[in-house]
């Protein structure tokens, strides 16, 4: 089953909080893989009375997340090949296993080989296995956002994992805004950053307008029923997904994709069909608007990690003549942008997934940045 990779969108979060006093880990029984020949380790870790930004809390804040790869320490004992792979909007753990991306840096001798690095794919908050508002609270979950998605990042892999260090934090969309957060909330705590497609201040302009009207979508729909529906709210989530299929688009594919009028419209159908079957409208609701609070802008003078920097120049999302992604690099004291321009290679907003693309930038970073002990 296509774990909802299409909902390329890029969002973030707020600030931290305290620590909870105590955290209990728990076997998982591995779901139906995807069609990977990776080695990877399934886990589930609970939170007790985690807090969010907004003040709510959660009995139990439930995760899940794959590992590959075996951790490896300095001799001072802290963590030193702990890489932190971070999904996209709509995405989960099982979403960077995708081949262009994993074939491409997880083997021999590969950017992110798994004999030398460790590897961890999280499900962020409301994605995937972890805790999320189809769970059964609807639209009574708490309000979280990338802030709290990054905190209860940090608190799975330091008091489950117990990694108390990482080599680098990858994100894509989604994922890219939750580096810059990384950067800005616990700036020591990884060696490099790498965010990719997106940009690093608050979401607004078309992007938001885009947001906002997938969200009205659904809440609009009488069949919606104020998030508390039997069966879902058809036509509200069929057209929010059709303003995902047009945020994540590029142009140059989807013309050689769909050249005629009758094969464009059969992957607009086709691309419904798959999507709608596989979303629930309040997660939908939640995981687009959990950006709201996000602007690192403020602070990115603070984030002392190298940065690599890349977007594409075909990103409908994260548009280039904004000039938003230069002349904010300038502000973070180790970084590096990087625009793509666009060819028949990108993908528009998903070329953060084509590691292909970018492969010799993240190779170079990573020798730029080996720590020397």
């Amino acid at each position: 089953m296509l774990r909802k990779t299409l909902a390329l969108l890029a969002l973030a979060a707020a600030l931290p909080a305290s620590l909870p006093a105590q955290t209990t880990s728990t076997p998982a029984a591995a779901p139906t893989p995807p069609a990977t020949t990776w080695p990877t380790q399934d886990h589930a870790f609970d939170i007790p009375n985690f807090r969010f930004q907004s003040g709510e809390t959660i009995p139990t804040l439930h995760l899940r997340y794959l590992t590959l790869g075996t951790p490896h320490r300095d001799p001072q004992g802290h963590t030193d090949n702990a890489i932190l792979l971070l999904h996209g909007t709509g995405g989960d753990r099982f979403t960077l296993l995708n081949p262009v991306f994993s074939n491409v840096l997880f083997g021999p001798g590969q950017p992110f080989d798994i004999t030398k690095y460790f590897l961890i794919l999280p499900d962020d908050i409301g994605h995937g296995d972890s805790s999320k508002p189809s769970d059964g609270l609807h639209m009574h979950f708490p309000q979280y956002d990338y802030d709290d998605m990054v905190r209860s990042q940090q608190i799975m892999l330091t008091q489950d994992l117990h990694v108390d260090h990482l080599r680098l934090i990858l994100g894509t969309s989604m994922g890219c805004m939750q580096a810059f957060v990384w950067g800005e909330t616990y700036p020591t705590f990884m060696d490099a950053l790498a965010p990719f497609a997106c940009l690093p201040t608050t979401l607004a302009g078309r992007n938001r307008m885009m947001r906002y009207m997938a969200i009205q979508n659904i809440e609009l729909d009488p069949a919606w029923q104020h998030g508390e529906y039997t069966s879902e709210p058809a036509l509200g989530l069929r057209t929010a997904n059709e303003m995902l299929l047009v945020m994540g688009s590029s142009a140059l594919q989807m013309q050689k994709a769909a050249p005629t009028r009758a094969a464009a419209e059969q992957y607009v159908d086709n691309y419904l069909t798959r999507t709608t079957a596989h979303t629930d409208a309040n997660n939908l609701i939640y995981y687009i608007n959990a950006s709201r609070n996000y602007n690192p802008e403020p602070k990115l003078a603070t984030i002392t990690a190298p940065v690599l920097y890349i977007n594409s120049a075909d990103d409908y999302i994260n548009p280039p003549e904004l000039g938003i992604a230069e002349r904010l690099t300038a502000r973070i004291p180790h970084a590096t942008f990087i625009l793509i321009p666009t060819s028949d290679a990108t993908r528009g907003h998903g070329t953060h997934t084509q590691a292909a693309v970018w492969k010799q930038y993240l190779i170079d970073f990573l020798k730029k940045t080996e720590p020397h002990h």
